[in-house]
């Protein structure tokens, strides 16, 4: 074992100390650091029960330390370790990723697979820190095993993505504002594992505007993960995404300045709560809707009303209306006999027996909804026609 080697090195050279001329220390080290240890150091670093691999599966962190201040003694010793530690790292990052590959894996999670990659790379950072002495050699080994085996992976792009969205939306349970920053900096170091930036900037760019539109965002940890991708890979990299939070805070300037002129003009819009946001074309991953949406006409009054307030005040801009990227918060009474469920939490049932639920649904299903104020059943082919033109079976 790498323990004994260092004892028995450790008294040879006290008995040279005690016995020998001070010159024939050195001498004597040279020859038992070359029989002991050079000779034999690709057998110690394998051995099954006690060789490098043993202890990282163990976590035998003072082993581990002792086998490297042993083996930082010869020429090329660290070398051989560096190999034997890496050779496993790959094995186990690799066999991690591919899981996620496999069929009926339960790595196809992202939210588990950036979890195990980012625990691993917990585990050798203590490693490094504890028992490597922060060596630059094994700091540059494991940062390449990571590289290699994280790109084997396609979706690895996604999935960091995924996590991190996860991590940022508003009302994250059990994790407090400094423990969401911890992680957040755990996931840059995965993310200068990544060769494929741009896939990562592609998907963190659709999961952050769901998380702005749907007000889902906790902005400070938002705004920092933005600083922490400028700071990583420069202005052109976030220039859309600080565009996109722009957006929000003049949507919202934007919103008060027509809510006063509603106050002003008393104009109730028939009872409806509009809130708009106008994103900048370009910043946005906005994409054409897949299908013309007829919007109720109570709502598309509303809407017209804010275009023309938009308009005069912004002479020379357009206003296209993305009804797939919407929601609605309908306010809907079920009366006796007309369902068949019994009253639950969020709804109210007053003394005539009516049922009142408030239903978040996305401006699709709104249309479709607000149908049902005319009559109480549709055929299909009808609906489809009255509520969206092109409705595909998939909807």
């Amino acid at each position: 074992r790498s323990s004994d080697l260092e004892a028995r090195v450790k008294e040879e050279r006290e008995r040279a100390a005690h016995y020998l001329d001070p010159s024939t220390e050195v001498p004597v080290a040279q020859v038992l650091e070359r029989e002991l240890i050079t000779a034999h150091m690709q057998t110690i670093v394998e051995m099954e029960n006690s060789g490098v691999v043993f202890m990282l599966k163990n976590e035998r962190i003072d082993d581990l330390s002792c086998m490297f201040k042993l083996l930082d003694r010869v020429s090329d010793g660290l070398q051989v370790m560096v190999g034997c530690t890496s050779k496993h790292l790959r094995e186990l990052g690799s066999g991690l990723v591919k899981d996620d590959e496999s069929e009926g894996s339960a790595g196809k999670n992202a939210i588990t697979y950036i979890q195990s990659l980012l625990d691993l790379r917990e585990q050798y950072g203590r490693f490094l820190s504890d028992a490597f002495q922060s060596s630059k050699v094994f700091a540059r080994a494991i940062g390449s095993d990571f590289e290699h085996f994280i790109n084997l992976n396609t979706k690895s792009p996604e999935y960091l993505s995924l996590f991190v969205d996860d991590k940022l939306k508003k009302g994250t349970k059990g994790m407090t504002e400094q423990e969401i920053e911890a992680v957040l900096d755990r996931c840059m170091i995965l993310f200068r594992y990544l060769q494929e930036k741009d896939v990562f900037e592609r998907y963190y760019k659709q999961h952050l505007a769901k998380r702005l539109l749907f007000n889902k965002s906790a902005s400070d940890a938002e705004k920092n993960m933005i600083s922490r991708l400028k700071t990583e890979c420069g202005c052109q990299f976030t220039t859309k995404l600080e565009g996109m939070f722009k957006d929000m805070v003049l949507s919202n300037s934007t919103m008060d300045d027509f809510r006063n002129h509603l106050q002003k003009t008393v104009n109730t819009l028939d009872g409806v709560d509009l809130s708009v946001r106008v994103l900048t074309t370009g910043c946005w991953p906005v994409h054409a809707p897949p299908v013309n949406c007829n919007i109720p006409s109570q709502a598309l009054r509303a809407f017209e009303c804010f275009k023309r307030f938009y308009i005069n005040a912004h002479t020379g801009r357009q206003l296209t209306l993305q009804s797939h990227m919407g929601f609605a918060d309908l306010h809907a009474q079920f009366y006796p006999g007309s369902a068949k469920e019994q009253p639950n939490e969020g709804a109210s049932a007053g003394s005539s027996g009516i049922k009142k639920h408030i239903l978040q649904v996305t401006s699709f299903q709104m249309c479709i909804l607000m149908l049902f104020n005319r009559r109480d059943a549709w055929n299909f082919e009808v609906l489809s026609i009255s509520a969206l033109r092109g409705l595909d079976d998939s909807f």
